[in-house]
């Protein structure tokens, strides 16, 4: 599935009947959920360790490593995503609204090619 064919509700979805199917709903309070997507994400952060941000970009170029960063892409969503369901989050509109506080405390006239003023 693609993402542009894909919504985040079947992700949801698949996710949440991977847990039923196991019976791991249980294990899944949302501290557990969080510390698990910190601890993937870390997991993930540790392939770009030490690289230049010019090596960090060459990471799509190397097939092998790109797989590893992947895999690890793919937990870390997996866990936001069982948090979400946990939470009963819509994790679309949780999104636009902090994009919407984020054009009003970063204007794009203001910070166009900056990261701070």
């Amino acid at each position: 599935m693609a993402d542009s064919k894909t919504t985040i509700q079947e992700l949801i979805d698949c996710v949440a009947d991977f847990e039923k199917q196991r019976d791991w709903e249980q294990f899944h309070a949302p501290k557990n959920l969080a510390m698990g997507l910190a601890i993937e994400t870390g997991e993930l952060m540790e392939h770009f360790l030490w690289l230049s941000e010019a090596e960090s970009r060459d990471v799509a170029e190397d097939k092998e490593k790109l797989e590893q960063v992947k895999e690890e892409m793919a937990d870390v969503l997996n866990y936001l995503l069982m948090l979400t369901h946990s939470l009963g989050v819509d994790l679309s509109e949780a999104f636009y609204e902090k994009i919407k506080r984020n054009d009003k405390k970063y204007p794009a006239d203001l910070y166009r090619g900056k990261y701070k003023l």
